[in-house]
């Protein structure tokens, strides 16, 4: 290097230590965009959340199920007043017949009017819900003026395409339809589940989180319509009646006629109902009696209740339930369902290191186990179970939004496949009792207090 160049350099370096610190270099930074206004975006978010919890699935399901009540009063309705018409004598049964018609329009009418209660609400958060909307995106679409870098646009992208990925995965958009090679069944092969059907609260909205609903599948002459509740009255774990309803319109109004029909007067005690796991079949109805490894059979004509014990080893009182990995449903280890053919009851025995055990039990005074068959799948790692054309069905947990039908188990093959993949879609988080009704094809659900049923879809 060149001797002036070095001594150039000395010369500026000697130059920058002796500034003063008045002649410091200093930078103000001015923000020429608006200040984001959070408390906006909070109150945004506050009034998006009420318009989630406003409108929700189970009020549009109250009134869908509102409407299937009426559907099938009415022609029941009809056929009484035909019934009338034939057979009046004009005397004592045309007067006695008269009172029966007039309840039945009571009825109607009870329902008729939740109908259009129903509606005018449905039509008043309507138009509230789409002015609070169109406010809603009004203020969004200016609050995105804020994001220059568009990093919210991406990350909205980004999640959508994330539940797209997930519905997939979860069998939203299935390929191809399940079709289990099962033995024969006469509506043909189990293939799939229907949305909601039937949603309602009941007589009890939020009240009993425990218990079981349905029909009879063999019902007496003139009960074909009605249906059956049995709630968990006492610390959820027991009960000891059965609250029963003339129509599914009646449960839907909370209408109950006959109403209860008492098992015992005391609430736990000797042969009352322990657990959710319920069914009726032939007017008799079939649970885990009290404290006992023993299926109990309640006549509700004679009001008189015998027992069939379950085989040694078999567990029961809390021991072995139906669970997830969140939770256990208390008092599950006996699962009674029904099918076609009859009572099933769904246990777990020492025996079988705690995998689902099958009996088919035979109505009779007491009744009795004939055939059994062992299974090779946990009954911990099973929510439910049901039954449908003598194959056997189990249920496992997803999320507070589904249900999967993963296993089955045909007792006509001894076939066992854990791939069976039909989703069930919940209006509540837990589904307590699960059975199917081969009277209609329905599957009737008992899910935190409410009543669900969902339509068995057969090839």
């Amino acid at each position: 290097m060149k001797l002036y160049a070095i001594a150039a350099l000395i010369t500026l370096f000697s130059t920058g230590e002796q500034a003063s610190a008045s002649e410091a270099c200093t930078c103000v930074l001015k923000n020429s965009q608006k200040a984001f206004p959070h408390g906006e975006l909070s109150r945004i978010e506050d009034e998006a959340s009420k318009c989630i919890g406003d409108v929700s699935p189970q009020k549009a399901l109250h009134l869908q199920s509102l409407l299937v009540g009426l559907e099938q009063r009415l022609p029941q309705l009809e056929d009484n007043m035909s019934l009338l018409e034939k057979e009046d004598d004009g005397d004592l049964y045309g007067v006695i017949s008269l009172q029966l018609l007039e309840n039945e329009l009571l009825e109607i009418q009870q329902l008729l009017h939740r109908l259009n209660s129903t509606i005018l609400g449905q039509q008043r958060l309507s138009n509230d819900t789409a002015k609070q909307l169109k406010d809603l995106r009004a203020e969004m679409q200016n609050l995105e003026t804020f994001d220059t870098m568009q990093v919210v646009k991406r990350q909205e992208e980004n999640k959508r395409l994330k539940k797209h990925l997930q519905e997939c995965t979860n069998g939203f958009y299935p390929t191809v339809q399940p079709t289990p090679a099962h033995g024969y069944c006469p509506h043909g092969e189990f293939v799939n589940i229907s949305s909601v059907r039937v949603y309602t609260p009941g007589e009890y909205p939020g009240s009993h989180k425990y218990g079981a609903w349905g029909r009879d599948p063999k019902p007496e002459p003139g009960k074909e319509s009605w249906y059956w509740l049995v709630m968990l009255t006492s610390g959820n774990k027991y009960s000891n009646y059965v609250r029963r309803y003339s129509s599914l319109s009646s449960l839907i109004i909370g209408v109950s006629k006959p109403g209860n029909v008492l098992i015992n007067s005391a609430n736990p005690t000797t042969n009352t109902i322990q657990g959710p796991n319920v069914v009726m079949y032939g007017e008799a109805l079939y649970y885990n009696c009290y404290n006992q490894p023993a299926i109990c059979q309640f006549n509700l004509t004679s009001k008189s209740v015998s027992k069939v014990q379950l085989p040694e080893g078999t567990r029961f009182n809390s021991k072995s339930n139906f669970c997830h990995l969140d939770d256990c449903y208390p008092f599950t280890d006996l699962d009674l369902v029904t099918d076609e053919s009859g009572v099933w009851v769904v246990y777990t025995t020492s025996g079988n290191f705690g995998n689902l055990v099958l009996s088919k039990v035979e109505k009779g005074d007491p009744p009795k186990l004939s055939s059994t068959w062992q299974t090779s799948v946990y009954k911990q790692a099973v929510t439910n179970t049901f039954m449908v054309c003598g194959v056997l069905y189990a249920t496992r947990y997803i999320n507070k939004d589904m249900e999967e039908i993963f296993y089955s188990f045909d007792t006509t093959t001894g076939k066992e496949r854990f791939n069976i993949g039909i989703v069930i879609n919940k209006m509540s988080p837990n589904i307590y009792s699960l059975n199917y009704s081969p009277v209609d094809q329905m599957l009737h659900a008992y899910c935190d207090s409410n009543m669900v049923s969902y339509e068995v879809i057969f090839q």
